[in-house]
């Protein structure tokens, strides 16, 4: 296979992926708490070299630095915060996420749109239990709820006030959360979480950090590239076949 048509694979490989991304980015636009991924690009040279391969010359190096995708990274963007008005509707605004139980263990999720279960559990919309800082389960007496910016929560009944517990925030380093979903994160293996440093807005969703416009107009960027890939893989295959019958006729 010729340098040239590897090269064109190449590159039309990665942006197929890319197009991929760029369409669930797109579909997640009314996700509460979605993380748009982005995905980020890199030479099969610099692949190699980084394996220990001799370095290439200026001219080997120019005609083989393929584009290939290097892989995706979590955008850690905020997300606009809406205002619901509902009482057990959660925001962060800044770093963290919330942690929840499910049947897969313990998971961590922007989307705070939270209610009471039949038993006063804090759950999730899919009644999985949210979790306080040391990784339990919250319990909410009957009563008006009220959560603090730091998280803590309060209820008011006949008898007055009292605290209840605290919304657990969790925070993780780069590369230390891998998708589990819309908007489901898993902590990757050895990954320890630290205290989230966000503010809790109570009443309040956080959207999804990819835009309808700029979704758009990258989903139509990396069409066009694959198109561009598609025409050009054609005409290498072009150029090959008329070269095959040229030196047939020799």
């Amino acid at each position: 296979m010729s340098s040239g048509i590897y090269a064109i694979y190449s590159a039309l490989q990665s942006r197929t992926q890319a197009l991929d991304t760029a369409a669930n980015n797109l579909a997640n636009v009314g996700a509460h708490g979605f993380r748009a991924q982005r995905d980020y690009f890199r030479s099969l040279m610099d692949a190699a070299d980084t394996q220990g391969q001799p370095d290439a010359s200026q001219v080997g190096r120019a005609v083989n630095n393929y584009n290939l995708l290097g892989g995706n990274r979590l955008d850690t963007a905020q997300g606009q915060i809406e205002t619901t008005g509902n009482p057990l509707d959660l925001a962060l605004q800044g770093n963290g996420y919330f942690g929840i139980k499910t049947a897969q263990g313990t998971r961590y999720t922007r989307d705070g749109g939270f209610q009471r279960s039949e038993n006063g559990t804090l759950v999730t919309q899919h009644g999985d239990a949210v979790l306080n800082q040391s990784g339990a389960p919250i319990t909410l007496p009957s009563g008006q709820v009220h959560i603090a910016e730091n998280g803590m929560i309060s209820v008011s009944g006949p008898e007055g006030s009292a605290i209840v517990g605290q919304i657990g925030v969790f925070d993780f380093g780069p590369g230390q959360l891998t998708n589990q979903g819309t908007n489901l994160f898993a902590a990757a293996d050895g990954a320890t979480p630290q205290t989230g440093t966000a503010v809790v807005r109570q009443g309040a969703l956080e959207g999804s950090n990819e835009d309808a416009i700029h979704g758009t107009m990258e989903l139509i960027l990396t069409q066009r590239q694959t198109e561009m890939m598609q025409k050009a893989l054609s005409i290498f295959n072009s150029f090959d076949k008329t070269a095959g019958e040229d030196l047939g006729r020799i």
